[in-house]
């Protein structure tokens, strides 16, 4: 797989920080400092910086019993729904939806992602308008704690990184109380099957059914 296919960085403010790692999951060890950095540029007439590191748009809407934590900036008309738990280190771009109850932390959510119903979104990266079924979640850390190697499609790459989840690229579909385990990555304007469970790396225009099997779209 093309790591770089991924992703159109031109859909995050995350653009050119991206461009400095050669796989995408390398962005997630400095997260907090890019985010923390960025929003000290911010246009001040565009952003509120509602609390010490977080800095929200003036046109985003986000609920009263919303958490937010730092550091986090909250893209343009981009909708923070109630019970919404930001633990830190995420940026959130433009036309997003972060639903109720949903949890995120030390994430990049491109432009027009969908967390909207029960998630669980951690040290991952989503690409333009990924949508996350209701109670679809990425786990980022294995079970015996050992550093997430990322396999699949004749690639093995031991990322060094304890915690990582997933990235997801552009225009991908998860189904319902999917998981995305450790080290998934999964090519852009792909589908994963409701009640899946997802490991290794899915090509970009497949389909990921129930059970595991994986068939290209036509």
């Amino acid at each position: 797989m093309e790591f770089d296919c991924l992703i159109d960085p031109e859909h995050t403010a995350a653009a050119e920080y991206l461009k400095n790692f050669k796989y995408p999951w390398e962005a997630l060890a400095g997260l907090k400092d890019f985010i923390s950095n960025l929003g000290k540029s911010l246009d001040k007439d565009k952003y509120n910086e509602v609390a010490p590191n977080v800095w929200v748009h003036i046109t985003a809407k986000v609920a009263p019993t919303a958490y937010l934590g730092a550091p986090c900036i909250i893209g343009e008309e981009t909708e923070v729904r109630h019970c919404a738990f930001i633990r830190g280190s995420a940026l959130i771009g433009k036309g997003c939806v972060v639903g109720n109850s949903t949890e995120l932390k030390n994430v990049i959510l491109s432009d027009g992602v969908q967390v909207p119903h029960y998630n669980y979104v951690g040290d991952s990266i989503l690409g333009f308008k990924a949508h996350m079924g209701a109670g679809s979640i990425t786990s980022n850390v294995k079970s015996d704690k050992t550093p997430v190697t990322v396999k699949g499609d004749g690639v093995k790459i031991d990322t060094g990184l304890k915690k990582f989840g997933a990235v997801v690229g552009d225009l991908v579909e998860v189904g319902c109380n999917s998981v995305l385990n450790p080290g998934t990555v999964i090519g852009r304007n792909s589908t994963v099957y409701p009640l899946s469970c997802v490991r290794g790396v899915i090509p970009e225009n497949s389909i990921f059914k129930t059970g595991g099997t994986v068939v290209k779209k036509h």
